[in-house]
Order: C-alpha cells, then structure tokens, then sequence
C-alpha cells in the first residue's frame, strides 16, 4: 500500500447522475473528488461552475479540488469558496501576480495549487514553496479528456520532486493516466493521481472500486 492520492475528474461521469455518481466514487474509495474547471476561453472547452459544484457538495465530505482553467482566476475565487470547493488551483500561464493569489487562496480557507502546463517551466516555483500546498503538472494539454500521456511529462514530475524535496507539497498529475501509466508517474515522484475515464469505465461502484485500486496500487 502507498499513501497515493486518487481524484477522479468528474468530467468523465455521467452527468445526468452526478449526484449518484459522487456518492459511488466516494464509498469506491475516492480520497479527493477532482473538478475540472474550463470557461471556453483559456482552454478550448466549456464545463461547469459554482451553482453544480455547490449541488453536489452535500453528496460527499472528500475534500473537492477545483482545477480552474480559466484566464480570470482571481476574479472568481470568492465563488468557488462559497460552493464549498476545499483546494483551489490556478494556471501559472494566466496568473500574473502568482504570490498575491496563492495568499488570497489561504486567506479564504482553501489549500492552494498551481498548475502548469506540458510547455511550461517550473522556473519561479522555487519562490513560491512556502505558499503552496499542490503543485499540479498537466501531462496533456488542458481542455479535453482522453488524451494520450505525454512522456516528458516525467522529466517535469521529477524536477518537481526535487525542488519540493521534503516540504509537505502534494504533486499531482493530471492527463492520459491509467493503470499503466500510473506506476510510472508514482515512481516519478507524483503523489496524487488524477484520473478521469479510468475510473468512471464500468458505470458502477464496484467497477470504480477495482479502477481506483488498479491506479493506486502497482500491481
């Protein structure tokens, strides 16, 4: 057993359910309930907001941890906390004062990430460690599901375990994960999966169960 974090991305449920499907991949096992955030804008797709994330809140105590790809993130945070969101993570390509943010992040209670993108450099993490609690590497290029691993994307997770060392920093990876790709990401360094339709295939609790434990467990 590891202490690997799973997040399914709720994107990939079905969401004429979605109040059932949170209950199903909270009692599969599910350690935090991972929101994909997308405004049509930064990202060339559109999901969800505040009013669903505050109506399935009551359906599960895990802590739900909102990925914004969106170009205003600071005009938005107020919201996300009202919907009772518990980690907030901005995009380091569109946030230009990154300090100011992640201190507003904490000031309204919620842990705070940065995520960056497959082009984008770790360079100036290195000023921002005390302030974060997740740092997030997309290992595709946001805006769609069911995308293929992108393999440099381990280099990345590495130099991000290198530079956090022993500080108490979740690194988390997001895109093309699966029960292969995982162990390889895990031995990298990463400690909290995301994982979209390798979790939601089989449209069942049990079937989520076997998928979480598939991707946590190198077996």
């Amino acid at each position: 057993m590891t202490d690997v974090l799973i997040a399914p991305s709720i994107l990939s449920s079905n969401f004429s359910c979605l109040a059932d499907e949170i209950k199903a991949i909270d009692k599969a096992g599910a350690d935090w309930i991972h929101l994909d955030v997308m405004d049509g804008h930064f990202v060339p797709n559109l999901t969800f907001g505040p009013p669903i994330i505050k109506s399935i809140r009551d359906y599960t105590k895990k802590p739900f941890d909102a990925h914004l790809m969106v170009s205003n993130p600071d005009d938005l945070l107020e919201e996300y906390v009202s919907a009772g969101v518990n980690i907030i993570t901005v995009h380091k390509e569109v946030t230009p004062h990154l300090d100011r943010t992640l201190n507003r992040i904490r000031e309204l209670g919620c842990k705070a990430g940065i995520s960056i993108n497959p082009a984008t450099s770790i360079s100036g993490l290195e000023f921002l460690l005390e302030k974060l609690d997740l740092i997030l590497i997309m290992s595709v290029n946001p805006g769609f599901g069911g995308q293929v691993f992108i393999e440099s994307s381990l280099n990345k997770i590495r130099s991000v375990r290198e530079l956090v060392n022993d500080k108490p920093i979740k690194i988390q990876v997001d895109g093309g994960i699966n029960r292969m790709v995982a162990p390889r990401v895990i031995d990298a360094g990463a400690n909290v999966i995301v994982a979209g339709s390798a979790v939601f295939n089989g449209d069942s609790e049990e079937s989520y169960s076997k998928n979480i434990k598939a991707l946590r467990y190198k077996i």
